[in-house]
């Protein structure tokens, strides 16, 4: 826990009595500045967009960030570049109607090329000149990937897996079976969204390129959920096959097509079991093949080597925890075959553990009261790994290194704030992105162990320096119980303590997924404060900050620890002396519009007004796998769902609530919003409601302008007493 608290004498920087006072009139700020809409001025420059290292002694970076800009390659000894790819070169190459910049996949050193026409496939060589046709078929080639030496390209087809090489354009169909409820090397919509981060490809090459693992799914046992689509004169209906907590699942099964003779291993699972496989990886000599399996109560987890050539299976490692064990997405297979790198919070904090290939511990090579964030990369032959932590305190996000073998931590990031790095393949070098409160996103070179070699770019603009903002703090709230929980807001410049100001508390809250860090705070949160309201955001003890032993606090009751120091929250803004106590909002998108929703009836009294986007309402209507992990089965835990459910507390709801949400959300049905309006209508409440047509989970570029501006509106009317317009 003092890992994560910020020393309370931090509010003490500025004095409760008295009147900031600017030393200069500063220019105010707009709200079409503070949203960095296109057009306006920048006051914050954008960074470089990285594309990625060329090799140990170079880096790739997009000219003027444009995605038909050219790519550079840079020098890390002397900084010079060079034209690695120029788009409108290489474009005369091409047939017309295709572009580089809008290439489906290309290699990283962007020699090879694949585009997708008129549903088919498409192939550039840029060193040869040689571009060909791939794929001839009226229905559409979905999910393509180059084998790893870039000689064939495995793709889906009505659901259905297939291989083509590119020199002699010889397809290959892998599976037969594919239909409406039988995906074949595609993900069904809970493995998509819930395990693999919204990718939708199910297949993964060997290293040699002769194989291919996949995974197959059977989703005729998944309940079907409807969407309505409004855009025509009679409309028309969207399905998915969509698990629902308790529902049941997709069956899965792992298999491994070999090439040279089209035949297909099944690993050696039972086929109906009620379970979740996930995750293959290849071994580095494509002789095994690991993967994950987690029991449907996602409290029991086995790392599993499979042979591909009979399927046969064994328990390489296994983990079972009180309240639910995660994938291991960031597992690390070592090179040398001397085992495997885990980050796993079974201590109560995520940590690294090295295994050899048996399961038996070699080393823990990191602990303590902070948490791991990521493995960054392994560098084997100098036997060091490289990871990012929440580490000296859990607000910031800092690059560290520790030995493979033996030996200390060492930090690599020093400024105080939060670091996102990336290495060159060697690790002698990286290229730092970070920012605290106090300094917008600086972009530096640095050499592993050392100094850095040079600012690559600043986002601080000359222009930033002549506008009005906020004054930011980082602190910490105390709970009733011995927390203390990380928090930051925006002050307007000119706070006067004798004042009233109203407070938006901005949140997500979510288990272990914090948002309050050592970063720069967006233009539009100092917008908020030059205006009047002070801008807040909040962590609870089930966030990450306090590890799995905070995060496991919330096990079965969803919604509970997040009222409750939400709660303590407002307690301690109450006693402020320059806080509007009958003007504390509260804000938030998914499960931060969840909480939102909690906040106007579980947690009535304390918050007086809100806007909830696409909030789940009642986790009952969300997915099976996320849903279940926290919760376990609506059948074993009836009360606990019941407790969670905004509408149970619906007849308790005070002040006023904002609700959002588009209609074509297949997250976040709208049923979630539709049931808790039904809900505040049968109890005649008052409150206010936008539907955005066709808009899925979060808003398009159109429509996301209008929320944004509609919800300034709201806050100006509500917190402030006067109207809004928009510059």
């Amino acid at each position: 826990m003092r890992n994560i608290r910020i020393a309370l004498t931090a509010l003490l920087l500025f004095s409760l009595g008295s009147v900031f006072t600017l030393t200069a009139q500063k220019k105010k700020l707009t709200y079409s500045l503070s949203s960095g809409r296109a057009g306006d001025p920048r006051l914050l420059t954008p960074l470089p967009l990285i594309e990625g290292w060329l090799d140990n002694e170079h880096y790739l970076v997009r000219e003027n960030r444009k995605p038909d800009g050219r790519i550079l390659a840079v020098s890390v000894t002397d900084g010079q570049s060079t034209v690695w790819l120029d788009p409108d070169s290489l474009n005369k190459k091409l047939p017309q109607g295709f572009d580089v910049s809008s290439s489906l996949q290309h290699s990283a050193d962007y020699v090879h090329f694949l585009f997708s026409k008129d549903q088919d496939l498409y192939y550039f060589n840029a060193q040869r000149g040689l571009f060909k046709r791939l794929t001839q078929s009226a229905a559409a080639e979905e999910t393509p990937h180059f084998s790893p030496d870039h000689r064939r390209v495995a793709f889906t087809r009505e659901h259905d897996l297939y291989v083509v090489a590119i020199d002699s354009g010889e397809e290959t169909r892998i599976t037969d079976d594919g239909a409406e409820l039988i995906l074949n090397g595609i993900h069904s919509w809970v493995y998509y969204e819930e395990v693999y981060n919204r990718a939708r490809r199910g297949f993964w090459w060997s290293p040699a390129g002769d194989r291919l693992a996949f995974v197959r799914y059977d989703d005729s046992s998944v309940p079907e959920f409807s969407l309505f689509c409004a855009d025509s004169v009679h409309g028309s209906w969207e399905t998915a096959r969509y698990p629902k907590a308790g529902d049941a699942n997709p069956k899965v099964a792992l298999g491994v097509a070999n090439l040279a003779d089209g035949r297909i291993t099944w690993m050696n699972l039972e086929a109906d079991e009620d379970h979740y496989i996930a995750h293959p990886i290849w071994s580095h000599d494509g002789r095994a093949l690991y993967f994950q399996w987690l029991n449907r109560g996602q409290d029991h987890l086995k790392l599993y080597r499979a042979d591909p050539a009979n399927g046969g299976c064994s328990v390489v490692y296994e983990e079972r925890q009180p309240a639910w064990v995660e994938f291991f997405e960031d597992m690390q297979l070592l090179e040398n075959g001397t085992g495997f790198l885990l980050r796993s919070d079974k201590s109560g904090w995520p940590h690294l553990y090295h295994y050899d290939l048996r399961g038996r511990l070699r080393r823990q090579l990191t602990s303590g009261e902070w948490a791991v964030k990521r493995i960054e990369q392994v560098d084997e032959k100098r036997g060091w790994v490289y990871f990012s932590a929440g580490r000296p305190v859990g607000t910031e996000t800092q690059l560290f290194r520790v030995g493979l073998k033996a030996g200390p931590l060492q930090q690599l990031t020093h400024s105080p704030g939060a670091h996102s790095v990336r290495l060159s393949p060697d690790s002698r070098f990286f290229i730092d992105t970070w920012s605290n409160i106090a300094q917008p996103a600086k972009m530096e070179l640095v050499v592993t162990g050392g100094k850095p070699v040079c600012t690559l770019a600043e986002a601080n603009s000359p222009q930033l320096a002549e506008y009005e903002l906020g004054r930011v703090t980082l602190f910490s709230i105390p709970t009733g119980d011995g927390f203390f929980l990380p928090a930051v807001w925006v002050l307007p410049a000119d706070l006067d303590s004798s004042k009233k100001y109203p407070v938006l508390i901005s949140v997500y809250g979510g288990p272990a997924a914090a948002t309050v860090s050592n970063s720069w705070q967006a233009l539009r949160n100092h917008y908020y404060a030059q205006n009047g309201i002070i801008w807040l955001s909040v962590d609870h003890r089930g966030s990450g900050h306090f590890g799995k032993k905070g995060a496991a606090l919330m096990h079965r009751r969803l919604g509970h620890w997040e009222m409750n120091d939400y709660i303590e929250t407002v307690k301690w803004l109450r006693r402020q002396p320059f806080v509007d106590s009958t003007r504390i909002a509260i804000t938030g998108g998914s499960y931060g519009g969840y909480v939102t929703c909690l906040a106007l009836t579980r947690g009535a009294g304390y918050f007086t007004h809100g806007i909830a986007e696409f909030p789940v309402t009642d986790f009952r209507l969300y997915d099976s796998i996320y849903t279940e992990r926290y919760m376990d089965a609506p059948a074993e835990n009836r009360s606990g769902y019941d407790s969670t459910s905004v509408m149970t507390w619906a007849e308790r709801y005070h002040g006023l609530l904002r609700i959002t949400h588009g209609t074509l959300d297949d997250n976040v049905h709208m049923q979630n919003t539709l049931q808790l309006i039904a809900a505040l209508q049968d109890r005649n409440r008052h409150f206010e409601m936008m539907i955005y047509p066709g808009s899925r989970h979060g808003y398009g570029p159109a429509k996301g302008r209008h929320s944004g501006q509609e919800s300034m509106r709201f806050w100006f009317r509500q917190l402030l007493d006067r109207e809004w317009t928009a510059d």
